[in-house]
C-alpha cells in the first residue's frame, strides 16, 4: 500500500520544502480589495506585510473544492493507493470540513486527519505522517495515531499591533486603544484548534518572557515524563525584518537547549488576522523521534 502525504500551506511547509520531502502542499488562498492570490505562487509573505502595512482589506479564504480534488486525482494518478490530507484545525477554519465532505466520493482512498493543529505544531503533523507512511502505515493507521495525540500541542502568540485582530472583532476598538496607549501586549493560546486569551504583559520583551515561561510550565506538567527528542519546540512569526525572526529563533533555541527547535514564518492565512511582526513559540508532542540540534 502506498500512502501520499498532503497538507496545506498553513503547515508552514512551503512548496519547495514539500517537494524536497515527498509531501504535497496545497497553496491557501487570500483575498486582498477583492482580487484572489495563492500563497507562493501569486502572493509572497513580504507582498502580503506591504498590504497588511498599507491597510487594505485582506481575507483569508478556503481552497476551492476543484483545487482540492484536482490535487488529490493528480496524487491517486501518480501511482499511489491512498492518500492521508492534514489541513488546518477545523477549529479555526471550515475548510476541513469540505475537505471531510469531498473525500467521501473517493471510496476510501482520501482520508481527512483533524488532529487540531495549525503553523509549526501542523508541520509536526505531517512530518509524523511521512514518517509512518514511509515505515509501511496505512491511511487509516496514520488518522488514528494523529488523532490520538490531537489536543498534545501549545501554541502562544503575542500580537505586535491590535489592528487586524480588532477588524476580526475578537477585541473591541476601545481596549485595542488601551492597550495601545498602555504599551500592552495581548499574548493569545491555541490549543486543540480553539484561540483563546491567555495574558496582557507591559512590552512586547515582557511578553517574549511570558511565551517562553509558559513553554516551560507546559513541558514541566502536561509533558512531565515525555522524552526530549519526542518533543518539538517551534518559533514562528511575521516579522518583516528577518533579522528580527533569526534574533527570535535564537532566543528561543537558547532557551531551549537539547530539544529539537525550529522556525517558520507564520502562514498567509493567519498573518490576515494577526497583523505584521508578530511571533510566536509553541511546544508539541510527536509520533517520530527527533534529531536534537
Amino acid at each position: 500500500m502506498r500512502t501520499a502525504v498532503m497538507t496545506d500551506t498553513n503547515s508552514g511547509i512551503s512548496l519547495e520544502e514539500g517537494s524536497r520531502y515527498g509531501i504535497y502542499v496545497l497553496p491557501m488562498p487570500v483575498i486582498i480589495d477583492g482580487k484572489d492570490y495563492l500563497e507562493e505562487v501569486t502572493l509572497t509573505h513580504d507582498e502580503l506585510y506591504k498590504a497588511l502595512n498599507e491597510n487594505k482589506d485582506i481575507v483569508s479564504s478556503q481552497p476551492s473544492p476543484g483545487a482540492m480534488t484536482e490535487m488529490w486525482d493528480k496524487i491517486l494518478s501518480e501511482g499511489y493507493d491512498e492518500l492521508v490530507y492534514i489541513p488546518m484545525s477545523s477549529g479555526l477554519s471550515g475548510s476541513c470540513s469540505t475537505a471531510k465532505a469531498l473525500s467521501a466520493e473517493y471510496d476510501g482512498k482520501v482520508v481527512v486527519i483533524d488532529n487540531h493543529r495549525i503553523s509549526v505544531t501542523l508541520l509536526d503533523s505531517v512530518y509524523d505522517a511521512k514518517y509512518l507512511a514511509n515505515k509501511g502505515k496505512n491511511a487509516a493507521e496514520i488518522k488514528e495515531l494523529l488523532e490520538k495525540n490531537a489536543y498534545q500541542n501549545d501554541i502562544y502568540i503575542t500580537l505586535h499591533s491590535l489592528k487586524r485582530i480588532t477588524k476580526t472583532g475578537r477585541i473591541t476598538a476601545a481596549g485595542a486603544a488601551i492597550a495601545t496607549v498602555l504599551n500592552l501586549k495581548p499574548i493569545l493560546k491555541i490549543q486543540g484548534g480553539k484561540l483563546d486569551a491567555y495574558a496582557r504583559v507591559r512590552g512586547m520583551a515582557g511578553a517574549e518572557q511570558k511565551m517562553l515561561e509558559a513553554v516551560h510550565k507546559d513541558i514541566a506538567e502536561k509533558y512531565a515524563g515525555i522524552p526530549k527528542d519526542k518533543l518539538s519546540i517551534g518559533a514562528a512569526g511575521t516579522f518583516e525584518d528577518k533579522r528580527a525572526a533569526k534574533q527570535w529563533f535564537d532566543k528561543v533555541k537558547a532557551e531551549f537547549v537539547g530539544y529539537k527547535v525550529v522556525y517558520r514564518p507564520l502562514s498567509c492565512s493567519i498573518a490576515c488576522h494577526v497583523g505584521t511582526n508578530t511571533q510566536g513559540v509553541a511546544v508539541g508532542m510527536t509520533e517520530r523521534t527527533l534529531k536534537i540540534d
